[in-house]
This record gives structure tokens, sequence and C-alpha cells, in this order.
């Protein structure tokens, strides 16, 4: 159920997430989340019932936001390790959807972490749009795609999750390769797998 004073407060934010499909309406979902944070922290599993397409890209863009700054993040980089190495086997698997740690979906942010992710799914999309386009379409479809993509979020998760202290980048290089793969997804852009790769 919608709250009565939602469509007072966000009616053409609303209406307009629910028309947009693709990721590039994600701007517009996080301002809507980070102002409902000034009122009380939001959880992931409230902020991605605001998204219309529940698929493993644009969960793996949403999680990863977190992790694409130069300094460690704390033991929530061996969570979120553990969390994309287990959506690399969903993958692997075929799920039809994924399956989320009840642990990930409880985490609440406050304003300032919402508008902190804004920001960086701002940038990475105004870039992205930019450089990527439909190519080497072998490696983003079919079976071969997802392998591809299982096994990178699989090994990159595992790479996040383990703890080198308080050594810069640790967090960012892997995370670099698993938002590659979701940016090649969402783009059919197979390029970006070969560099997730390498």
């Amino acid at each position: 159920m919608v709250p009565n004073n939602y469509w007072y407060n966000y009616p053409v934010l609303f209406l307009l997430i629910k028309i947009m499909k693709d990721y590039s309406s994600l701007d517009l979902t996080l301002l809507v989340i980070s102002e409902e944070a000034k009122i009380k922290p939001v959880s992931i599993r409230e902020a991605l019932k605001k998204l219309d397409h529940f698929g493993f890209p644009l969960i793996t863009f949403i999680l990863v936001l977190p992790f694409m700054q130069p300094f460690p993040v704390g033991p929530i980089s061996v969570l979120g390790g553990i969390t994309f190495s287990i959506l690399g086997i969903q993958v692997l698997r075929k799920y039809p959807s994924p399956v989320l740690p009840e642990k990930i979906l409880n985490t609440a942010l406050g304003q300032k972490g919402w508008v902190r992710i804004a920001k960086v799914s701002n940038v990475i999309i105004h870039w992205s749009k930019k450089v990527t386009k439909p190519r080497l379409n072998k490696f983003v479809s079919a079976e071969i795609g997802m392998k591809f993509e299982g096994g990178i979020l699989f090994f990159g998760g595992i790479l996040m999750a383990i703890p080198f202290g308080v050594l810069p980048l640790n967090n960012f290089f892997p995370g670099l390769a698993i938002l590659f793969v979701a940016l090649a997804q969402f783009e059919k852009d197979g390029l970006f797998i070969l560099i997730a790769i390498f």
C-alpha cells in the first residue's frame, strides 16, 4: 500500500519512476529515497521495492555503488563481498531473480548515505552512456554471457570479502569489475565484460 501522503509529496516523481524502465531512472528513484531518508533511514529492501526492474544487473549496480570510493568501508565490505558471490552463484544456477540475504535487505541508510550513492550513480550513468554501446554480443547473451556475469560476480565478491585492513582501494577494484559487468548487461556491451576480466 502506498501511504496517503506519498502522492501529495511526490506525485510527479512517482509517476515518472513507474514509467521509466531502465537504469537511467535511478537518479530519480534515489532522489525520492533521499527525501524519505530525511524522516527515517531507508532500508535496502524498501529501496529495491521502488525499482521497476528487479533483475540481477540493476540490483548489482545499486549494491556496488557504496564501494566506488577510494577508502575502506570496514566490515560492510565482507558482507558485500559475500552478497556478490551469492548473486554470482545464483546467476550461474539460472535463478529467475535475485535472492538477497536478510541482513543486506534490512540494512538501512540515512539521508547522507543515500545522497552519496545518488551522486555516484549520476556520475557513472552519465559517463557510461557516452562510452557504452551494443557490441561483442556473445559475451553478454545466452549461456556464455551468464557464465561470464556469474563468474565475475562470484570471484569479485570473494576478493572484496578478503579483509585487507586499511589498505586503500581494496574494495574499489573488485567493485569496479562488478560495476562493469552490470553496465555490460544494461547496454549489451561485451567489451565491458572483457574489461572486467582484465
